[in-house]
């Protein structure tokens, strides 16, 4: 099995609806994206995906993200899963991720998106 990583930024603000603390004001994250992506054989240059359509395929779901306010995105998913938490982020990017790759690179699949909204602070989404 071999693995590949890329990382992308974007900035973007956000406010969680229902948060008891300080994340209910409005306020705004450099985000980090890490997509770990997974298959079995390589292609005949010895690639499992070529790292720039790896990077195209994760800057085409996150540039929708950048320099916006993250709860006006209809995209993020229905009334009870709209908050724009990082966990909510990393399972949106995740699928995104899976669906084109399908079309991209069949036999490749993310195996998992860290989202960070600090340099201390992620969120991962994997299907184990």
């Amino acid at each position: 099995m071999f693995e590949l990583t890329v990382r992308r930024r974007f900035a973007a603000a956000h406010r969680l609806e229902g948060h008891a603390g300080q994340c209910a004001d409005l306020h705004g994250h450099t985000w980090t994206v890490e997509v770990l992506v997974a298959g079995g054989q390589l292609d005949r240059c010895g690639m499992l995906v070529d790292f720039k359509v790896l990077k195209e395929v994760v800057d085409g779901i996150v540039r929708q993200f950048d320099h916006k306010y993250l709860n006006q995105l209809q995209c993020l998913g229905t009334a009870q899963r709209a908050n724009p938490t990082a966990e909510n982020l990393a399972e949106f990017i995740y699928r995104g991720v899976g669906e084109a790759l399908t079309r991209l690179a069949p036999g490749v699949a993310p195996k998992a998106v860290r989202v960070w909204e600090s340099p201390d602070a992620s969120a991962t989404y994997r299907e184990d």
